[in-house]
């Protein structure tokens, strides 16, 4: 088809025909479903099972290595600093998609992935040579890029493979391999990490580089009509448009951006679970009665229960990481049960019930610190995401033209930009400013009388440490007093707004979308 004809569901016949891809298909069985899939559709699950357990390997403990003092391997720096490099790494990693998408589909899945996973190779061992806040920076630039050209290629081909029929089943399963990659790359991460912070940066660029493995065994869908269409234009048969043209047209097509723009609200709630989360988990929950309960009062010397739950060296603590696990846990074994169900409902109505129980979430991260409240809210959590996520993607690629698919995946990205860019410039100030138990510490050892000065040469990092040599009261039990002086969950309740404000706009969305087919 000639780039410069309108296919089918674009056409400008009626007010409703724009649309026509909007509608729900009725799904095929869960069995019918799985057997349906192909080989290729296999091949692209690896590759992002693979490229995300790298990935996570990384922003499961991102905010730690920020955090952690110098004098043991990290960064040393505030929450707010770190938002800077959250903010950029955001934009990066959602804005370019919005133009690669169309590179992809005009040059091909495959040698997209590939570039993108040398890209992404040189950013971890950035990480790995120059652990300072540039060195860390450049690597998430770097990171950020070869992501956002990986993307469109790997969701293009899996909407190429796939069809409307087993579409909510594929996304469901496809979404579990990612969280398998989920859910092992902190795992890993917090094993290296007990050894050195430079270790988790090579390990994820060992492991990313298995893709190029599977590259050998992929075969492009779509590859003979690309290869067709390329010929007609160097011919001279047909022109392309050009692509920020084509895209720009694209995105102005008002159920195209609203779409995009409503569903920004669960990307930012998503973001804060791995931005801002861990930190409050390490600064606040106390695990050890978790660990108790499981493991008796002494915790556990088994090194391969420490490996898969995330444990500290001595067994008595569950990590950050090791918490939010829980969340690629759940995903990695019933999202297919998830996708099942929520093939039954409306795409719309599926969003707007899982925003709203993710929502729920955040709510119940703010209102207390106590370990088995923080599970339970990590886990309601990815149901929501269960019910969201893979739905989003499914509906974009579903009404997606047939010759814009890896461009509107790409599309798919720019909520992602709006609500991670907002998330990390605001999560981690939020943070600071409600909830930072250094900030706490800082002034409490200025009401001891210590000045400004003495107040600042303590290193990054380390002042809560420096709180409890003051006093000489447990650590354990400053941790209890200075959540009581504070309204730490108030910067939980602030982001729940925001997921409340979205659940409404995917609903509205829903009923807008019935009077435009209707028209």
């Amino acid at each position: 088809m000639s780039s410069q004809q309108k296919p089918p569901d674009q056409g400008s016949g009626s007010p409703g025909s724009d649309v026509s891809g909007l509608h729900d298909i009725k799904q095929l069985g869960l069995v019918a479903s799985i057997a349906s899939l192909g080989y290729v559709f296999w091949v692209v699950g690896g590759m992002e099972m693979v490229e995300r357990l790298a990935y996570y390997g990384v922003k499961a403990v991102a905010s730690l290595y920020a955090v952690d003092p110098v004098s043991k391997g990290g960064l040393g720096i505030s929450m707010s600093e770190f938002g800077t490099i959250l903010m950029s790494w955001a934009l990066v990693q959602s804005v370019f998609p919005i133009f690669t998408g169309g590179l992809s589909d005009r040059y091909g899945y495959k040698i997209t992935i590939f570039v993108s996973t040398i890209i992404k190779i040189s950013g971890y061992l950035a990480m790995a040579a120059m652990p300072t806040f540039g060195g860390f920076f450049i690597g998430a630039m770097l990171l950020a890029l070869g992501t956002a050209i990986f993307k469109p290629g790997i969701q293009g081909t899996l909407v190429k493979a796939t069809n409307r029929q087993n579409s909510s089943m594929a996304w469901g399963i496809f979404y579990q391999t990612v969280n398998i990659g989920g859910f092992i790359g902190p795992l890993v991460a917090g094993l290296m990490r007990k050894m050195a912070w430079t270790n988790v940066f090579l390990a994820c660029a060992a492991i990313i580089s298995v893709n190029f493995l599977l590259l050998l065994t992929y075969n492009e869908p779509g590859k003979a009509e690309r290869l067709e269409h390329a010929r007609l234009v160097k011919s001279g048969a047909i022109k392309d448009r050009n692509l920020v043209e084509d895209s720009l047209r694209e995105l102005s097509k008002p159920h195209v951006w609203v779409y995009l723009l409503i569903f920004s609200g669960f990307w930012f709630m998503f973001n804060a679970l791995f931005d801002v989360l861990p930190v409050h988990i390490q600064e606040w929950v106390d695990t050890r009665p978790i660990v108790s309960a499981l493991f008796g009062t002494d915790g556990t010397d088994s090194e391969l229960i420490k490996f898969f739950v995330v444990m500290s060296d001595d067994g008595t603590q569950i990590l950050p990481e090791g918490m939010l696990n829980l969340n690629s846990g759940l995903i990695m074994t019933t999202c297919f049960l998830f996708a099942a169900w929520s093939g039954k409902m409306r795409a719309t109505t599926s969003m707007t019930l899982g925003t709203l129980l993710a929502t729920a979430a955040l709510f119940l991260s703010g209102y207390s610190h106590w370990g088995w409240l923080s599970i339970f809210a990590i886990l309601l959590f990815s149901v929501g995401e269960m019910l969201s996520s893979p739905k989003f993607s499914e509906y974009i690629g579903n009404f997606a033209p047939a010759d814009k698919k890896a461009m509107y995946l790409g599309f798919s990205q720019i909520p992602l930009a709006i609500g991670w860019t907002l998330e990390g410039w605001l999560g981690p100030k939020l943070y600071d400013i409600y909830a930072s138990k250094e900030r706490f510490s800082m002034n409490a050892l200025k009401e001891m009388g210590w000045t400004d000065a003495q107040v600042k040469e303590i290193p990054g990092g380390e002042v809560f440490s420096k709180l409890v040599e003051a006093t000489g009261v447990s650590a354990e039990t400053l941790t209890n007093q200075l959540y009581a002086a504070h309204n730490v969950g108030m910067v939980w309740y602030i982001m729940g707004i925001i997921g409340i404000v979205s659940a409404i706009g995917i609903y509205w969305y829903g009923k807008w979308v019935l009077t435009l087919r209707k028209a």
